[in-house]
């Protein structure tokens, strides 16, 4: 509210109306326009997430309005990955035409490529892939050609449809090896948990519940094929915390391709932030992380997002010079690389 609109008022029921006022007239203003902030948060780079199927005009367009930002966009293949995503018949055969490819599991593959070629052409350094859980398979290209039919055909009961999906994100993290593209891997929420306040509102309109997710197993498929290979990044996001300093801190640690992903979501807070850092450093580092990027929807919450990020990132560097476990020259550089360096990396930007 300080930073954005200048307010620095206490929130209260006296004070309500005028804020909002104020607010209200603040938002039609040229300075308040989009690319106007843009240059105001000093932001470099904005990654959108965007279904295969989207033909990115929008990026298209803002490529070729002379405007200097930059804006890229991320390639999320769920509506063409799930079986259980509403459409997912539609989505597929959209897929597949939108491609040239045949409806067979070769297609299917190449379809992947060659939407994963435009969205790098468009200016894209990543994937984003949010399953139901970690589960990943390397079938022989028999049986997953045989899973993918069954898929096609509607017939892939509750378990097949997780074995595919499972199987995808292992496939993608092989094109990810061979286009360069960053692989990111958001798993465990429990999507619409709540069926009145979905039958009203759709998808996606809250009542996503973290579950418990595991990595060590469900993980090893993916790695035993490509987890070696130090030309590959896979990051890695969490809703279980249970799962930090157990899982997912000595896979990083251990894994050239993993990396963990800053804490996200329900997590995404002045203590989740600490917490995560608590239980992932001793074990991962700092530089098995990414350091920060936010997962925001709300453009006008970026520099809050930062600003707290930096704040905790500092509070804990601090607490580690207290304990003479680090000298200041070097927190000074890790608070650097937490907030700016190792994101920039990590997303090849």
């Amino acid at each position: 509210m300080e930073t954005v609109f200048g307010i620095a008022e206490r929130l209260s029921p006296k004070t309500a109306d005028a804020l909002f006022d104020r607010i209200e007239a603040a938002i039609p203003t040229p300075e308040m326009r989009p690319r106007a902030l843009f240059d105001r948060f000093g932001i470099e780079v904005i990654a959108t997430t965007d279904s295969a199927l989207d033909d990115l005009k929008h990026h298209d367009a803002v490529r070729h309005s002379g405007w200097h930002g930059r804006v890229v966009p991320t390639y999320r293949p769920d509506t063409v990955v799930d079986p259980h995503v509403l459409g997912f018949s539609g989505n597929l055969e959209r897929f597949l035409a939108m491609t040239g490819e045949a409806a067979t599991w070769d297609g299917y593959l190449n379809a992947h490529r060659a939407r994963r070629a435009f969205f790098k052409q468009c200016g894209a350094t990543a994937t984003d892939h949010g399953h139901a859980n970690a589960r990943t398979e390397n079938l022989s290209s028999g049986d997953a050609a045989l899973l993918f039919d069954k898929v096609l055909a509607g017939k892939a009961d509750a378990s097949e449809a997780d074995a595919f999906r499972g199987q995808m994100l292992t496939e993608m993290a092989r094109m990810s090896r061979d286009d360069g593209l960053v692989m990111q891997i958001h798993p465990g929420s429990y999507r619409n948990h709540n069926p009145s306040l979905f039958a009203d509102f759709g998808p996606d309109k809250g009542a996503d519940i973290p579950t418990a997710t595991g990595y060590v197993q469900a993980l090893k498929p993916l790695l035993d094929a490509v987890g070696n290979d130090p030309a590959l990044t896979v990051i890695l996001f969490t809703l279980d915390e249970t799962a930090y300093s157990r899982e997912l801190a000595p896979l990083a640690g251990h894994y050239p391709a993993l990396k963990l992903g800053p804490a996200w979501w329900f997590f995404d807070s002045p203590e989740g932030m600490r917490r995560y850092r608590e239980t992932t450093t001793e074990t991962a580092g700092f530089y098995n992380t990414v350091g920060f990027n936010d997962d925001t929807r709300a453009y006008l919450s970026i520099p809050a997002c930062h600003d707290m990020a930096r704040r905790v990132d500092c509070a804990y560097l601090a607490r580690l010079v207290a304990d003479h476990r680090l000298d200041e020259e070097e927190a000074f550089g890790l608070a650097r690389e937490l907030a700016y360096g190792l994101a920039k990396r990590a997303y090849r930007l």
